[in-house]
């Protein structure tokens, strides 16, 4: 991990709420709950807290982007 990665996973939250994934990245509420539901290797990683709390690492879910990026 260089210095530039360090400092922006000092600044930024390490877990994300439904709401925070929207405003960051875009995915709606209801793309999400899609994509948390598919039973494939697009399923879209997250954490559930106390049965009820859908969590998303950050770090996860960038890796999760970056694997499944679309190259022409």
């Amino acid at each position: 991990m260089n210095l530039e990665e360090v400092g922006y996973l000092k600044s930024t939250k390490r877990w994300l709420s439904p709401d925070d994934l929207a405003d960051e990245y875009g995915f709606s509420k209801s793309t999400q709950s899609k994509m948390r539901m598919q039973s494939s290797n697009s399923t879209i990683p997250f954490s559930k807290v106390g049965g009820k709390y859908i969590r998303y690492s950050r770090a996860s879910i960038d890796k999760w982007l970056e694997e499944h990026q679309v190259r022409g």
